[in-house]
């Protein structure tokens, strides 16, 4: 009975730990340094922030050296001050782990927490230098989470914490992250004559032959040992972050919530899946996902950014998710300041992705330093400015309907299968100088997201693959045998598939399969090939999809030679000419679109058309392109709601096609078939009248 009981009270402290939060308003803010500022404004600051509608802040995370100025000396003087003048106003709080920004101090009297990396030893003053893995650091970092704990958890302003922040590997490779690969190797493969049979270790003579003559990654040439030791650092992000989660846990109170500002791929702005982070496992040990959204403005809004990296972002614990950090104003690097009427229109897109929470980096700009003009929602002079107002009346809306928009539940049938072995693979053996894996899962996301087809996406260890009716995967150049032979499967089954390129080369140690490709997919697939080149830009025969000037693919050709296929395209070439380039194949009940190679954008959004039409998934949504997008839900009274969104600077004008509903901006009802305009950078936000059944 005894045991009984203490099991149940773990099964209660596990089920309270991980339970998903629920927030009955939107959380709408910005991150705070009080710290930062020029001169004393607390309470100035805390009145703006009433007086516009802010009612959530992010704190702490940035400035372990303000909390702990000298080793084992804690001052938490200015985050009280913050925190009192929050809780006064009514405005809740997200108190971040500091450990993110080591101080100078600790650099100093252990410089061995500094990270080794391909580069030689890290120095102090940047920030994330240092080794996740390094026990002294994780000592340091211990007593520092759990002196900010001590101090915050009953401050009744606090609602959550974030552990750490935009967390990565950090490339780190020394001697502790050296014995722990080792020992996860010894763990993995039991002996090195496993293990130099599965990654081809005798090539030149990189043989293990006694696991302590292990040599350091550093100058390791083997593709499959550094596919492997990239998803070893990654599982490295991943203990260290339930690390702390575990230490927060033990501190939070009931109903505080633990989260992640997980970042993505950057090209000066969020760009695709993280090369260092595995989201999905490392999201585990949160309550709820936490993300940064960066993205182009003003002209170069398109709105792809926010959509990509909020379905990721839902797709990690497949529920609603916070916008940790995004922009208000310029980006350091491109200084564009968003044209009148972005601000809101950014906000209400995170909203339609499933965003319970958007916060801005930051609440003021700062004045010194390497992020001097990535602009807050104030200015340097510190006053109300057009973001601010723009800031206010956004809030002012999500005040009046809010109610309605939070918890909005999404519901796809179609999933991009991206696999973050693939991406590191591919970085190994590249597809061209001009492409890579993440530009052509964005390219497959972006033409989705052009259709107005909602998506989520999966992994290679999702549970739920089968739920979907069409999955897109990028190339799947690594996966093992039971991952191919699962979707096979899914496709006999009634799925359909559309596989780009290098799917299926090689097995879960990126050793190319010893078969002709695609390897286990040629049957699904109804197709085999022995050879490949790289193009530059090459035609299709006698232009067989009508794209005129888009009628080319790209980079990289695969010569197929069909066997069950329906062959869509051959190239147009003198000596390729013979071989398909697109095929189609039904296996069982359901289908297979593969391209051998990379289709223009307008020549790919027609294909991914073509077969979310043959997976049956066609709706009225796809009448309307980018930019008019549109994104759905059902909210909290089981209502569906339609956000369109005009991603343009001029007029643009659709037929509403659905239920009659009410515009909850306006209050005036629609109704189908109705005309709806809507003026540049404009959108319309609709609930149906009646119920979902």
């Amino acid at each position: 009975m005894r045991r009984s009981l203490i099991l149940f009270f773990f099964l209660l402290i596990s089920m309270a730990a991980f339970s998903q939060p629920k927030f009955d308003h939107i959380l709408y803010g910005a991150a705070y340094y009080y710290e930062y500022m020029p001169y004393e404004r607390l309470d100035k600051d805390v009145k703006m922030m009433q007086d516009c509608g802010i009612n959530v802040v992010r704190i702490a995370e940035s400035t372990w050296a303000v909390w702990e100025p000298q080793d084992g000396k804690f001052d938490f003087s200015k985050l009280d001050r913050v925190l009192n003048a929050m809780n006064k106003a009514g405005i809740k709080v997200i108190v971040g782990t500091p450990t993110y920004a080591i101080p100078d101090w600790l650099a100093k009297e252990h410089p061995e927490v500094l990270a080794t990396t391909p580069n030689g030893k890290n120095k102090y003053g940047a920030r994330q230098n240092m080794d996740i893995a390094s026990p002294v650091f994780r000592f340091y970092a211990e007593r520092m989470i759990r002196k900010i704990m001590e101090h915050v958890k009953d401050n009744p302003a606090v609602i959550g914490y974030q552990a750490d922040n935009e967390t990565k590997h950090y490339n780190t490779d020394g001697d502790t992250v050296n014995k722990q690969f080792v020992n996860y190797l010894k763990a993995k493969f039991k002996t090195t004559d496993s293990l130099n049979s599965a990654f081809g270790l005798n090539y030149w003579s990189n043989t293990v032959n006694n696991w302590n003559d292990f040599a350091s990654m550093q100058g390791n040439v083997n593709a499959s040992l550094g596919t492997e030791f990239s998803k070893f650092q990654r599982k490295l992000v991943t203990d260290y972050l339930a690390w702390q989660v575990a230490i927060i846990n033990e501190y939070k109170r009931p109903g505080q919530f633990v989260t992640q500002n997980f970042d993505f791929d950057w090209r000066g702005y969020s760009y695709g899946i993280q090369r260092d982070v595995d989201h999905f496992e490392a999201a585990k040990a949160f309550d709820i996902a936490g993300v940064d959204i960066y993205h182009p403005t003003a002209d170069r809004l398109t709105g792809r950014e926010i959509s990509f990296g909020g379905d990721m972002a839902r797709s990690m614990k497949q529920s609603n998710y916070l916008v940790m950090e995004t922009q208000a104003q310029s980006m350091a690097g491109k200084q564009e300041l968003p044209y009148p009427g972005q601000i809101r229109l950014q906000a209400y897109s995170h909203l339609a992705s499933g965003a319970d929470m958007v916060e801005y980096w930051h609440w003021h700009s700062i004045h010194n330093s390497v992020e001097t003009y990535w602009k807050g929602i104030l200015s340097q002079d510190l006053e109300p400015n057009p973001t601010y107002e723009e800031v206010k009346q956004t809030a002012g809306e999500f005040k009046k309907i809010g109610d309605h928009l939070i918890d909005l539940k999404k519901k796809n049938k179609v999933a991009v299968l991206f696999s973050n072995e693939s991406l590191s693979s591919i970085d190994w053996f590249p597809i061209s100088d001009k492409l890579n894996y993440n530009d052509v899962l964005r390219q497959l996301y972006d033409a989705l997201y052009n259709l107005n087809v909602g998506c989520d996406f999966v992994s290679p260890s999702s549970k739920n693959i089968e739920q979907y009716s069409l999955l897109i995967v990028p190339p799947l150049y690594t996966a093992s045998d039971s991952l191919l032979e699962r979707l096979n499967k899914y496709v006999e089954n009634g799925g359909h598939i559309v596989y780009a390129f290098k799917s299926g080369f090689c097995n879960q140690n990126t050793q190319v399969r010893s078969s002709r490709m695609p390897g286990l997919l040629r049957q699904a697939c109804g197709f085999s090939y022995q050879q490949f080149t790289n193009i530059d830009k090459l035609a299709l025969k006698n232009d067989p999809f009508k794209k005129d000037t888009a009628n080319y693919v790209t980079d990289w050709a695969e010569l197929l030679v069909p066997e069950t296929c329906k062959v869509l395209a051959y190239y147009d070439h003198p000596y390729w000419g013979k071989y398909a380039a697109i095929t189609q194949n039904t296996y069982g009940k359901g289908s297979v679109l593969y391209f051998g190679t990379m289709p223009s954008k307008p020549l790919l959004q027609k294909l991914l058309a073509i077969e979310v039409k043959n997976a049956g998934l066609e709706t009225a949504d796809q009448q309307l392109s980018y930019p008019l997008i549109v994104k759905n839900g059902v909210n909290k009274f089981n209502k569906q709601v339609h956000y369109y969104f005009n991603y343009s600077g001029g007029a643009k004008s659709f037929v509403y096609k659905k239920n009659t509903a009410t515009n909850l901006l306006s209050g005036k009802e629609i109704e189908p078939n109705e005309l709806v305009n809507l003026g540049p950078w404009d959108f319309i936000v609709l609930e149906e009248n009646k119920t979902t059944n």
